[in-house]
């Protein structure tokens, strides 16, 4: 008898989305035992319709009292619910998985004492760690964390890495330079830092560093900022503005999905700085690109980058400067890191991260 598992796939963008967009795209048509049935907006439907074989429309935003009711009526049926987050239907009787990517909101000082951590994050992360029947995350490091912080049961837990997907591959540095001036006017070369402005992402230093390098006249290059957060965003240009790196600073809020690979690519660097971080998907993105990776040494990334990055104190500009220009200023380290970095992505794959979430499926159906 063939099993139902409902996926909540309302949110379908950021590392979440393509978490769960991966999970779709590889098990959706799945007829070993277990069928997908996704749960997604009206908006997300057509394309999610393509990649599933049955899909409910729940147009509810995430984080409000209508989800509470409204996705147990969607999963009403089903033989599991996955959420890949850990805004759980709190309620729900039936056998439940959860995705919690990491505990940043609980543990990082930028927000644990915030009014929404303490009304909806705290409260949430620990029913979705007590009611769920089983939790996966992305990293040890955020196994770790999960343990310490909402007390689960290292058995409750499976780590399944993040993947790349096939289209971030090596293209020639010319052609994502061109396509990087293109679409935001860079001359030359040019620093890539990727992901959204929040607190823990660190910008800040990685600002400092690259004010200090261009205006000592030690490197020729622009900072390109893809990413966006209309809530950090100002502080950000502020901060540029005070370093007097406006100038050659770039802040792309948005990029085309096609157009990622060959801003990797065309980089000659990408930075990423987080004090904190559940996994850090740019690192392998950019690795597969063939562009060198510098990152802090915190959190889940060198579990992540492995010997395939150089790393520096991520509170320490002038560290973080330093290792710039060591990458900068050696084209045999470029091409280490740059070979080191291809081989490292081997490791991570969405085939290997589907594999083991069907495992997971299958035993908690009792189908194994």
């Amino acid at each position: 008898m063939t099993k139902t598992v409902a996926i909540d796939a309302r949110w379908l963008v950021g590392g979440i989305g393509a978490y769960t967009e991966k999970l779709l795209l590889g098990l959706g048509k799945s007829t070993n035992g277990v069928e997908l049935h996704a749960i997604t907006r009206q908006a997300d439907a057509a394309r999610v319709k393509e990649l599933c074989s049955g899909v409910t429309v729940v147009d509810v935003p995430i984080y409000t009292a209508m989800e509470q009711v409204l996705i147990p009526r969607a999963a009403r049926g089903c033989d599991l619910l996955h959420v890949p987050h850990f805004n759980i239907p709190v309620l729900y009787g039936r056998p439940l998985m959860v995705s919690i990517m990491d505990v940043i909101h609980l543990r990082s000082p930028k927000y644990r004492n915030s009014l929404s951590s303490f009304l909806y994050a705290w409260p949430m992360l620990s029913a979705a760690a007590r009611r769920a029947d089983h939790i996966v995350t992305v990293s040890n490091y955020s196994k770790t964390q999960i343990m310490e912080t909402l007390g689960a049961r290292e058995s409750k837990i499976s780590v399944i890495h993040c993947g790349v997907g096939p289209q971030f591959r090596r293209d020639t540095a010319e052609e994502g330079s061109r396509s990087a001036a293109e679409s935001f006017g860079i001359r030359g070369p040019y620093l890539l830092y990727v992901g959204n402005l929040k607190p823990h992402k660190n910008v800040v230093t990685l600002l400092r560093a690259f004010a200090q390098l261009r205006n000592d006249g030690k490197i020729p290059h622009s900072l390109l900022i893809v990413g966006d957060d209309v809530r950090w965003k100002q502080s950000v240009v502020e901060e540029c503005e005070r370093l007097g790196i406006s100038d050659s600073t770039v802040l792309a809020p948005f990029v085309l999905v096609e157009n990622f690979p060959k801003i990797y690519a065309g980089a000659d660097l990408l930075v990423m700085p987080s004090t904190i971080e559940g996994f850090g998907l740019p690192v392998l993105e950019a690795m597969a690109c063939g562009t060198p990776v510098l990152s802090s040494n915190a959190a889940s990334l060198p579990e992540v980058a492995g010997d395939a990055a150089l790393y520096f104190d991520p509170m320490s500009h002038e560290e973080l400067a330093s290792q710039v220009l060591r990458i900068l200023q050696s084209s045999d380290l470029r091409d280490s890191l740059r070979e080191l970095g291809l081989q490292r992505v081997k490791k991570f794959s969405w085939q290997e991260s589907n594999r083991k979430h069907m495992e997971i499926y299958n035993h908690l159906l009792g189908l194994n």
